[in-house]
């Protein structure tokens, strides 16, 4: 027998979220498909594996889907955040708005670095960038036949 997931209090909380049709399940053998989603997706187990003190896996799978289908998942997260804030037990030092990362210049990082050493990068850069633009003047240049030699060319330098 597979343990009890949610204490009577959550179960409380989250039933009134569920849809209950008027042929539906009686709502204790709700609760029991509920916890076999939980089950399903804590477990990372196939449908298929579902302990049957959950109910038959396609029942509770069907149930799944339709929940997922009406948004019901989505409307439990936002009524959890709702009651959190409502009993100020919210950490807003938690959320991410946004996962970019954004690289500041080395500046900005109050990096130092001595004016010969940073001299020395900025003439490689250019000469790396000279060099650059002269191999593409190189692959521009046209062939005896007068056809562009580019990097798809017949003539084309690959290395």
């Amino acid at each position: 027998m597979t343990r009890r997931q949610l204490t009577d209090e959550q179960w409380k909380f989250i039933k009134h979220y569920l849809p209950i049709g008027r042929f539906g399940p009686y709502p204790e053998r709700l609760r029991d498909q509920f916890e076999g989603v939980i089950w399903r997706f804590r477990s990372g187990a196939q449908w298929r594996e579902m302990p049957p003190e959950f109910g038959p896996w396609p029942t509770v799978y069907g149930r799944f889907r339709i929940w997922r289908d009406a948004d019901v998942f989505t409307a439990l997260l936002e009524g959890l955040i709702a009651e959190a804030a409502r009993q100020e037990e919210t950490d807003l030092s938690l959320v991410s708005v946004d996962s970019t990362i954004a690289r500041a210049h080395h500046d900005a990082a109050g990096m130092h670095i001595d004016k010969e050493v940073l001299d020395a990068l900025e003439e490689a850069a250019r000469e790396q960038e000279q060099a650059r633009e002269k191999g593409a003047d190189r692959r521009r240049e046209t062939t005896p036949s007068g056809k562009s030699d580019d990097a798809f060319g017949a003539g084309a330098n690959f290395g």
